[in-house]
């Protein structure tokens, strides 16, 4: 029952993808509209890489593949989909610390799976995400708790689950585990319609971040201003907004709060939910269409426009991204959940392979061009500028290398 259960909302979440992302079309024209002084280290931190995103998904082809093997002809059957051209083989090959390419007898065709260092990798993924279920339970009670009826549509939250650092099981994964605290309910009986609810209320968990760290330092709850000092006027604006009515709890309701309180419980709401992330940053287009489950006005880009203090906005790549500000220092997590450790290792692994593919290409190309006689009269001084870029800009590289952005649907 469960597995068939978790196998519809899987089915069910890739059937409605489209449908939830047809809302950035629609307020795509407002969005560009919008004006925020560019923060260089956050804009360094949310930097995307389609070689990420790929191998990525090349991973899960194999997870999802009999052996974790695949044939390296179905991968290129699927270079369509993944957006790219040129041949499998090729890709395979400039990543060889992550996939290795092989065959189990010279008649049969090419295979290709996991580098043993890759597999490791993946097992450490996996015994961390283990490690990690006290955590997770807690995060998805808190995100119920935040939630109007304390429940939400598994479709629209399958949307966001790697954010969260939920696996793609975690349906079979967790709710089976906690019957007391999760369940499962479909009134209209429609697969789009499935939601999880929450059974307990968990006192201890309507906890904010915000409040937390007042609880730890022995203060009154409220908003700190993450922009520097030199920023006069917009502090000043922040400080009037805190000052102006109490700090309001986003696990406490929004129940006939005046227009003021109510901007500042919508504020701590989004507060929360970015704090509860892994990067520390979300999607506004997939934000909102949560509006009706976190109470979120309808000019809700308008409002963390407002507060520069607490909420970075960036376009890159046309790709609306909301930061929690105090999340980071300069372009770095100031706190990384074990998961982000894990998937930092991936991309270094991933960088170290294109490098290692970079230097021997290198060298057969110089190969190339002795046995032609094109000896190169300062082929020394090449070698040694390569051996200096390889030793402080290579080195520089890795360390920029996917410090944030893993989720392929941002």
């Amino acid at each position: 029952m469960a597995a068939r259960l978790a196998g519809n909302v899987l089915a069910t979440a890739a059937t409605h993808h489209h449908r939830l992302q047809a809302p950035y079309h629609h307020h795509h024209h407002h969005l560009t509209t919008w004006s925020m002084t560019k923060d260089p280290s956050l804009e360094s931190a949310l930097s995307r890489n389609r070689r990420w995103i790929v191998n990525n998904q090349i991973k899960q082809i194999l997870l999802r593949s009999p052996g974790r093997v695949s044939t390296v002809r179905s991968l290129q059957k699927r270079f369509k989909t993944l957006d790219l051209q040129g041949r499998a083989l090729n890709w395979l090959n400039k990543y060889p610390c992550c996939f290795t390419v092989f065959t189990e007898s010279p008649s049969t065709e090419l295979l290709f799976g996991f580098s043993k260092r890759m597999f490791a990798l993946i097992e450490e993924e996996g015994s961390v995400m283990e490690a990690q279920e006290p955590v997770m339970v807690r995060r998805l009670a808190k995100l119920l708790m935040l939630s109007r009826d304390h429940r939400l549509n598994v479709v629209k939250l399958n949307e966001l689950n790697r954010s969260f650092g939920f696996p793609d099981d975690y349906l079979l994964r967790i709710l089976p585990k906690h019957p007391n605290t999760f369940r499962i309910r479909n009134p209209i009986g429609r697969r789009n319609s499935m939601e999880i609810q929450l059974l307990r209320w968990q006192p201890e968990l309507a906890v904010s971040a915000v409040e937390a760290v007042a609880m730890e330092r022995g203060t009154e709850a409220r908003f700190e201003c993450a922009l520097p000092l030199s920023w006069i006027k917009t502090r000043e604006k922040f400080q009037e907004f805190n000052d102006r009515t109490p700090y309001v709890s986003p696990y406490a309701g929004d129940h006939r709060l005046e227009m003021e309180s109510e901007e500042k419980r919508v504020v701590g709401v989004v507060h929360e939910l970015l704090s509860l992330t892994l990067w520390k940053k979300l999607s506004i287009v997939k934000l909102e269409h949560f509006r009706r489950e976190f109470g979120l006005p309808e000019d809700l880009r308008g409002m963390l426009l407002r507060h520069p203090c607490l909420f970075y906005v960036s376009n890159r790549y046309k790709i609306y991204t909301l930061v929690l500000r105090e999340g980071y220092k300069g372009s770095e997590l100031v706190e990384k959940d074990p998961l982000v450790v894990v998937k930092d290792k991936f991309g270094e692994l991933m960088q170290e392979g294109l490098h290692e593919y970079n230097r021997r290409r290198h060298l057969v190309n110089l190969e190339k061009k002795r046995k032609k006689g094109e000896i190169l009269v300062k082929e020394k001084k090449v070698e040694e500028k390569e051996e200096e870029v390889d030793s402080v800009e290579k080195r520089e590289e890795r360390k920029r290398f996917y410090k944030v952005l893993f989720d392929e649907n941002p």
